[in-house]
């Protein structure tokens, strides 16, 4: 017989690494957000630490979430790239309202960004895409990202076209490739607490341009 499988129903962790007062809490979010991001690359548990889940919603009101790479942040907005064409930037651009989510579960933290997402400039697109290993920037050329493809062996066969294209010389950046910065009205951060009892942060923008932050109930 084969063996059971495990009931999610079982599956239980009682959060008590630590809690999140409102007068540990940095006035800026931003600082805020600095603060556990440090936390989590220092953690050898968290894997990833800049893997963040990025939810968008597309001309139907279908939501759509998929894990991308945080690769800059500062008071202007969190930065990923991205195929120009693919699902996202087309869901983005139909609607470029979105979320964040990183989830340093290892830490028993969630910390979440609301915002809105627009283009990077060509400048920073080009400056980020001439510092990743040659592989990487190869493989921005290979994939049509989101289109369907009938095999991998199609994809391995671009790959080696574009190592014989780009053989002698630099490889360039696509003019389909490029960075979203997510600019954000609204963070949250989450610390898992005992008993279910988990502390939540809210910070909203306000009309004078500073922070609103307001504990919310688990």
């Amino acid at each position: 017989m084969p063996e059971p499988t495990p009931d999610p129903r079982d599956l239980r962790r009682s959060y008590e690494r630590g809690a999140l007062n409102r007068e540990n809490l940095d006035p800026d979010p931003v600082a805020q957000f600095r603060a556990w991001f440090t936390d989590a690359t220092e953690a050898p548990e968290v894997l990833e630490p800049n893997a963040m889940t990025l939810s968008t919603v597309d001309s139907e009101g279908q939501p759509n979430s998929r894990t991308v790479l945080l690769k800059a942040y500062d008071e202007r907005g969190f930065v990923f790239f991205t195929n120009y064409e693919s699902r996202k930037a087309a869901e983005i651009a139909a609607n470029p309202r979105v979320a964040l989510l990183f989830p340093w579960i290892a830490l028993e933290r969630q910390a979440k960004i609301l915002g809105t997402a627009e283009k990077i400039s060509r400048t920073e697109t080009v400056k980020y895409f001439l510092s990743r290993p040659v592989g990487h920037r190869l493989g921005a050329w290979v994939s049509n990202q989101s289109s369907v493809v009938s095999s991998k062996s199609l994809l391995l066969t671009k790959l080696d076209e574009m190592k014989r294209k780009f053989a002698d010389g630099e490889i360039p950046c696509p003019d389909f490739w490029g960075g979203f910065r997510v600019v954000p009205t609204r963070f949250e951060f989450w610390q898992g607490g005992k008993d279910r009892i988990h502390d939540r942060f809210e910070y909203r923008s306000g009309p004078d341009g500073g922070w609103e932050i307001q504990r919310l109930a688990p």
